[in-house]
């Protein structure tokens, strides 16, 4: 393995370090108050998204203003159905629109506008200008199962029921939309990597939702598919598979699907992560965004339970999911400190 100045590469492709390499889901984003400006000078969160110069601002602000070990690209996981043909838009107070859904119209129907991804790789070219030497450039998708949830139901849902329903009543027609969504994922990251991105990561946010023959179906099928291609088309990129709420179908998902390295969600006990994952296997994670929030002692000691369980293992330190909005920066300046190890005896 040829080494890199990039500690997060390094442990992403199995190395140990003494000091985990970091990162938080969501860090660019509205904890941030020069977030919330440029937002708010741009009118919305998809204007944010295609405006290429500002979506490098946006990417980069985390990193001047916390160092963090990776920068994970600003976008979305629903560009790929606004490229698959759906229009797309975000309502206040509501989050993200598909139409015409799924459950209306046949993909068929759909006329695909792969000219969409385009600004995407525009900003991840910007991005890979002025990122510093040490830090690495993550890109991402959403899997297959967690993108057809929305596109099925044409929003998001408590219990992603109308796509639970359509792949139990219609597994062909379903088959289709997961088939569409892999072969564009495929094209879409590798577009990214292509771009300047080193590593990408999988999310699939509604992995928990679905029963054990339907998570191998339309978790691990298609992410196992994602990975062969990309491993195909990219050998020397990683790829980070988080599969939220997977709980003890974890393992099968880190040995099936052949993703580099595993997230792991705040549900998760650390301890039995560490005991039940092949020990060479990089995992990233699991602090409770909610910890982060309350600070103090509750975020020192999660801290140092985290630390704990995962320190005979390639680890890289983030969230079991992604920092909320009323985060204070103070304790985000707090875990830093916990985790790079400026921190020590200061734990009540």
């Amino acid at each position: 393995m040829t080494r890199s100045s990039k500690s997060l590469i390094n442990v992403l492709k199995g190395e140990r370090a003494s000091v985990p390499p970091m990162w938080l889901m969501r860090q660019a984003g509205r904890y941030l108050p020069e977030y919330r400006a440029l937002r708010a000078d741009k009118g919305g969160f998809l204007e944010l998204v295609y405006d290429t110069d500002a979506a490098a601002e946006v990417t980069m602000q985390p990193i001047r203003r916390f160092g963090f070990d990776g920068a994970i690209l600003f976008s979305d996981i629903l560009i790929v159905p606004h490229a698959l043909g759906q229009d797309l838009r975000f309502e206040a107070g509501e989050g993200p629109v598909l139409s015409p859904r799924l459950v209306d119209a046949a993909l068929t129907s759909l006329e695909r506008a792969p000219e969409r991804l385009r600004p995407i790789y525009e900003t991840v070219e910007k991005v890979a200008a002025q990122l510093p030497e040490t830090t690495t450039f993550l890109g991402f998708a959403g899997s297959p199962w967690t993108v057809a949830t929305y596109m099925v139901a044409g929003r998001g849902s408590k219990d992603q029921g109308e796509a639970r329903r359509f792949a139990y009543g219609d597994p062909q027609g379903f088959g289709e939309v997961i088939d569409a969504l892999v072969d564009m994922t495929v094209d879409y990251l590798s577009g990214q990597i292509k771009a300047g991105v080193e590593a990408v990561q999988l999310f699939d946010s509604w992995a928990g939702s679905l029963a054990p023959a339907q998570f191998e179906r339309w978790v691990i099928g298609p992410n196992a598919r994602i990975v062969s291609a990309l491993r195909e088309r990219h050998p020397e990129v990683p790829v980070i598979g988080f599969p939220k709420g997977a709980g003890a179908k974890l393992p099968a998902y880190a040995r099936e699907t052949g993703v580099d390295a595993v997230g792991v969600d705040e549900t998760q006990d650390p301890r039995w992560i560490a005991a039940n994952m092949p020990a060479d296997l990089p995992v990233q994670g699991n602090l409770d965004p909610l910890a982060l929030i309350a600070g103090g002692t509750a975020l020192e000691q999660a801290v140092a339970s985290i630390l704990s369980a995962f320190e005979d293992r390639p680890h890289i330190f983030n969230l079991g999911h992604g920092i909320l909005p009323d985060t204070p920066i103070a304790h985000v300046e707090r875990l830093i400190e916990l985790v790079r190890g400026r921190g020590e005896g200061e734990a009540a």
